[in-house]
């Protein structure tokens, strides 16, 4: 089995789907990318079990073929060497691999194409096209608000919800939320399902290059094909929290602020907050918001004074800077309004003014005792 193929090209193609290995791997031929030759086609592939991602490229060879090179090793060597045509001969008897380039030649062991784990077979899914703009967005909006707690698998991804008036993506750690809604994409299927994350934030690296994407699903698994890259992978098993159910609705104190001044009021106080809960206190009183943090173990303290527009009662609540910090970075609009009901419940932030008319944000962040 022989074939040369432009060792750049082949470089950009396994730098997209290398995100997939794991650091340790249960099966060693997991270390590996398979290869696999048909009609002058190249397709790569890597896997870690539950998500396998693969992309094509053309190569010059006159014969198909199947073989599992060592992932680290190949990328290494790679990264290395100037964009040139590069030529890989493998023994089909023991699997040894000789790389011939401008340089010289470079030998390693490979193993068999047939060790692989098979990728699930696209079977009853139901499917829809969707721009990629939208599928990019939406991860980018919700992901960071996804949890990462072992026992609690379900919250590890992000919950899809798809029907004939929207698309509906939430993600939560129990501590903050993200609702991310799309009023101008549809399905024509009622469902929902579990992304998982480690899938989603391999797709963000490819969504830019091209203009639409297919997702197929069925029970077990979704299926993503862009362009020439696709990924498979398994569906993260259980019942999504009813996450309606603990966003408040009635909520009379609402304050709305220039989006940047408060983000850098938040990042310079959050520096004098205890380190554990990151805690920072926002205080209302008509026209004014005062923000402050205070560290009682090293004595440290911050206190800054914002001039907002405010409609409601007095009061004092506590957030943790992260989270505000977090979801301020993730709003694109000039300003934000947080509505709130009492210290002790949710605070949810809204931008005040959509971008785009197609689209519905809400984040929603949990309080921390004031002191």
């Amino acid at each position: 089995m022989n074939f040369i193929v432009s060792s750049a090209s082949l470089l950009k193609q396994l730098s997209l789907i290398q995100g997939v290995l794991n650091s340790s791997n249960t099966l060693p031929i997991l270390d590996n990318f398979l290869f696999e030759i048909k009609d002058t086609q190249l397709k790569v592939s890597a896997s870690d079990l539950e998500t396998t991602m693969s992309s094509k490229l053309p190569v010059e060879s006159k014969e198909d073929g199947l073989v599992a090179i060592p992932a680290k090793m190949l990328i290494d060597i790679l990264k290395n060497l100037s964009d040139h045509p590069i030529k890989f001969s493998v023994d089909k008897g023991n699997f040894q691999i000789e790389i011939s380039s401008d340089y010289g030649k470079y030998k390693l062991s490979g193993h068999s194409g047939e060790e692989f784990p098979k990728v699930p077979e696209i079977d009853q899914t139901n499917s829809l096209t969707l721009p990629s703009e939208i599928i990019s967005r939406a991860i980018n909006k919700s992901l960071f608000a996804a949890g990462n707690d072992e026992l609690r698998p379900v919250m590890s991804g992000v919950f899809c919800e798809l029907n004939d008036d929207n698309l509906t993506f939430v993600a939560t750690d129990a501590h903050k939320l993200v609702r991310y809604r799309r009023l101008d994409a549809k399905s024509a299927n009622s469902t929902s399902f579990i992304l998982p994350s480690k899938p989603l934030n391999l797709l963000k690296n490819c969504l830019s290059s091209y203009p639409e994407t297919t997702v197929e699903y069925n029970q077990n698994n979704a299926f993503f094909t862009i362009g020439d890259i696709h990924l498979v992978c398994r569906l993260v098993e259980g019942k999504y929290p009813n996450y309606e159910a603990v966003i408040p609705k009635e909520n009379p104190n609402k304050l709305t602020i220039d989006r940047s001044l408060l983000l850098n009021s938040v990042k310079r106080v959050s520096i004098f907050a205890n380190k554990t809960t990151h805690q920072v206190n926002l205080k209302l009183a008509g026209s004014s918001l005062n923000i402050s943090a205070e560290d009682l173990d090293f004595a440290n303290k911050a206190d800054e004074k914002l001039t907002c527009s405010y409609s409601g009662e007095d009061m004092e609540i506590g957030f943790n800077s992260k989270f505000l910090i977090e979801m301020l970075n993730n709003i694109d609009t000039d300003e934000v309004s947080i509505e709130m009901s009492d210290p002790s419940r949710a605070g949810i932030i809204l931008p005040e003014s959509t971008e785009t008319f197609n689209e519905d944000i809400l984040m929603l962040v949990m309080p921390v005792m004031v002191n």
